[in-house]
């Protein structure tokens, strides 16, 4: 494996571990735009080396993940405006005060 394969696979994996952390601390939301940009981009350069380097199972599992990405950012660019950019509150309730008064 030669020095430029190694970059492209650090490269390609720094974007879905930091996807997938900034997901986990709630930075992002899963379905933004961002995170599946990230996702995209990442699994296809992995797809990619794995392609160029013949691994089979490496470029199955690499190119699903992209193309599941892809489809996933498609379908967020279609909906227009990106309101999961951010990961939603953990207490949705938390963000809304209830109404005072009779309810009418």
């Amino acid at each position: 494996m030669s020095a430029v394969s190694q970059i492209v696979q650090v490269g390609g994996s720094v974007l879905l571990l930091a996807s997938f952390l900034l997901a986990q601390i709630g930075t992002l939301h899963q379905k933004s735009r961002v995170y599946l940009a990230m996702n995209s981009a990442g699994s296809a350069v992995l797809a990619l080396d794995a392609l160029a380097e013949h691994q089979i199972g490496f470029l199955l599992l690499e190119g699903v993940w992209s193309a599941a990405s892809v489809v996933g950012l498609l379908r967020e660019c279609a909906r227009g405006a990106d309101p999961a950019a951010t990961a939603p509150h953990p207490n949705p309730s938390a963000r809304h005060t209830p109404a005072k008064g009779p309810i009418s």
